[in-house]
């Protein structure tokens, strides 16, 4: 699953989704299968928004491959629940390796070295890491 569109100006999931689909995943991601009307409502919880926002957010969601659709009895009686079709972890995953591909593919050495200046403000146990990797690729 690739997500098309990156918005470089946001943070978090809204790099990869925009603000309702990244509740709407964010909600599914905790709370498993729900169907359209109980995502409303947990979302109508925090913020007042219509059932037709949701309903069209989340068949979106399924036509991009990002949520499954299960439908369950028939008539009156039919439920669709929609779950992710991947956990949060996984989807951060291929998202962020997409993106670091796609931009080393393109820009290599400038995005090398833009990563090299970012590690004075990282997490010292993240460039061990790094530096445990790049033994790993040097001794192959």
């Amino acid at each position: 699953m690739t997500i098309k569109r990156l918005n470089l100006n946001e943070g978090g999931l809204n790099r990869f989704f925009g603000s309702l689909e990244a509740k709407i995943m964010e909600l599914l991601w905790e709370r498993g299968k729900l169907t359209i009307k109980q995502t409303h409502e947990q979302l109508n919880k925090e913020t007042a928004i219509s059932l037709n926002a949701v309903m069209t957010v989340m068949i979106r969601l399924a036509d991009k491959g990002i949520l499954h659709k299960e439908s369950t009895g028939g008539g009156r009686n039919r439920l669709t629940f929609f779950y992710p079709v991947q956990t949060k972890e996984q989807f951060i995953v291929e998202q962020t390796r997409a993106v670091t591909e796609g931009l080393i593919k393109d820009f290599g050495p400038l995005v090398v070295n833009h990563f090299i200046e970012q590690l004075d403000d990282i997490d010292p146990s993240l460039i061990r890491k790094l530096e445990e990797r790049l033994q790993e690729r040097k001794l192959k």
